[in-house]
């Protein structure tokens, strides 16, 4: 018994050794029928405490040559830690989410590319810290090149 007490704690250390940080789904992994209409999900990792964490985001665009960022509205969901992101900016145009978040000392940033058909998860991009401007603009321009679409 001892020695599964011993396995469990190395298990967990080595959760939280990963930090904090954003995995994103689609609308029906937050198993909430509320979020179906929902651009995309996203879970917080590594929080000792979800339901204290604070998150926010903003789209990030560019419309007929002209940068345009949106504030988002984030949605928690019933589950702690789990969120969703509805689209509020215009249809036109090529948008990159932003998403930033802080638990306790630890924060985490994600940019999320939105191509035609909906969030880019493959071209999805996580930091230990929130994105930086020119990491934004690199998503944007890739996107706009047509490497997220």
């Amino acid at each position: 018994m001892w020695r599964f007490g011993m396995v469990a704690c190395a298990i967990a250390a080595g959760a939280l050794a990963e930090g904090f940080t954003f995995t994103i789904g689609n609308p029906v992994a937050s198993q909430n029928f509320r979020m179906k209409a929902a651009a995309f999900v996203f879970r917080t990792d590594g929080c000792a405490d979800p339901a204290k964490s604070q998150i926010s985001g903003t789209a990030e665009g560019l419309v007929k040559g002209t940068r345009r960022s949106v504030v988002l509205k984030v949605v928690p969901a019933s589950k702690p830690g789990v969120y969703a992101v509805y689209q509020t900016w215009p249809a036109e145009g090529d948008w990159v989410v932003s998403l930033r978040g802080v638990c306790a000392s630890e924060s985490a940033g994600a940019v999320v590319p939105i191509g035609p058909k909906g969030f880019v998860r493959e071209s999805a991009k996580f930091f230990p810290r929130p994105a930086t401007n020119a990491e934004i603009e690199k998503s944007l321009k890739a996107l706009k090149q047509g490497g997220d679409k």
